[in-house]
């Protein structure tokens, strides 16, 4: 079995989502397919059929998340010895060379990955030219407009 790197915080966000399907939301959904049971005809019961559907889609969700955790690698970081290398779980600060601009990345899991908070991938062409270099490194990342330079500014191990 392939195991998927994570992070602590990755790890633990499923496992809370998982215990909130299994004890809030799946007896929510029963209680709903009893409850549009009571209304009589099935065949032709909104309700029914839109509880069934929920109750498909929750139980989808916890296999998978069930799934994940499974072949999960937790990688906890704050017990590996602290350098000034990017590896998996830092965070890092990038400045672009061309433009001077900064910004800051999380490298997670896929699962984890969200831009829109600045955690990327693992896999993301970003992270995989981070990976292995220290402060004040440049890394060339190839993009769809072309290749640009990077310095790695900062490290850190949160």
């Amino acid at each position: 079995m392939i195991k998927v790197p994570m992070t602590v915080e990755g790890a633990n966000a499923l496992r809370e989502e998982l215990d909130r399907l299994k004890k809030v939301d799946r007896p929510r959904i029963v209680q709903a397919i009893a409850e549009a049971r009571e209304h009589g005809d099935l065949k032709e019961n909104a309700e029914y059929h839109a509880a069934r559907e929920q109750q498909g889609f929750c139980e989808g969700r916890i296999q998978e998340i069930e799934g994940k955790l499974a072949s999960a690698q937790v990688i906890d970081i704050s017990q590996i010895p602290v350098g000034d290398k990017v590896i998996f779980g830092t965070t890092v600060v990038i400045i672009n060379v061309d433009t001077d601009e900064a910004v800051t990345y999380k490298i997670v899991g896929d699962d984890e990955a969200n831009v829109k908070v600045n955690k990327i991938s693992i896999n993301s062409p970003i992270a995989r030219g981070l990976i292995g270099k220290e402060v004040g490194d440049v890394a060339v990342i190839r993009t769809p407009g072309g290749e640009v330079e990077y310095e790695i500014d900062e490290v850190k191990f949160i």
